[in-house]
């Protein structure tokens, strides 16, 4: 199984401190593989800190990040922490890293190489220790060669690569990730939904899953909610359910 590959990969780097990229598509599962990663390794009772760069404004990531004193800009109405601070002896993990605008990528390897930060408005170095893991759904290198994604930070960040391959080529574990979801929906909807009729799974194994392991999870969600004994095709959206 693909998957299989994956898990030996976190294995070899869990116990390490050196920094994580993961790549692949939008919705393969990018925060599990961190968040594994993050309870196989001698950090597992710190933080775990996930940052969506991606969902930030531009403007405001170097404060989310690295955190603001009060005044610093319109709208800093008290001093903040960062993620690196709350971070502090865990594991952040920054998703859609591809997004950050230079000026935060410049900051971003500075501390990388330092471990020191600076809030926005400050000049006071703050000592941190944070494994980093990052995550894209971008080609990188494609991005240094249009000048989009420093080179140096994409060295610093891609020591070690998980590689998700996209659901539609791990068609052997839809049937185990659809039962897991199940079993888990059943639980949080207190539901009793037994399992998966044949034409159900067919249905679910032929699609393509263009949104992956989350467009799996939500199908599997709204399937279990309207189920009864067991899904069936006629609990599948129309766009999975070939005519």
């Amino acid at each position: 199984m693909a998957m299989q590959q994956v898990f030996r990969r976190i294995k070899e780097v869990a116990a390490t401190d050196i920094p994580v990229l993961i790549v692949g598509e939008s919705g393969t599962g990018k925060e599990i593989v961190a968040n594994a990663v993050q309870e196989m390794s001698q950090r597992q009772k710190r933080a775990f800190v996930a940052v969506n760069t991606g969902a930030i404004p531009r403007e405001l990531v170097a404060s989310e990040l690295f955190g603001h004193l009060k005044g610093a800009f319109t709208g800093a109405i008290a001093d903040k922490k960062g993620t690196f601070e709350e971070a502090n002896e865990g594991t952040l993990f920054l998703d859609e890293i591809g997004t950050m605008s230079q000026k935060v990528q410049i900051s971003l390897l500075r501390v990388l190489e330092t471990q020191v930060i600076e809030r926005v408005g400050s000049n006071r170095s703050i000592k941190v220790d944070v494994r980093i893991i990052a995550a894209t759904n971008e080609n990188l290198e494609t991005m240094i060669e249009n000048n989009e994604f420093r080179e140096d930070l994409y060295y610093r960040l891609n020591v070690f690569t998980v590689e998700l391959p996209p659901l539609r080529d791990r068609k052997g574990e839809i049937s185990y990730l659809s039962n897991y979801y199940r079993e888990r929906f059943n639980i949080e909807l207190n539901k009793n939904v037994t399992g998966f009729s044949p034409r159900a799974l067919e249905a679910l194994e032929a699609y393509q899953w263009p949104g992956n392991v989350r467009e799996l999870r939500n199908i599997i969600l709204r399937a279990v909610l309207s189920a009864t004994n067991q899904v069936d095709v006629k609990h599948l959206p129309n766009s999975v359910v070939k005519p």
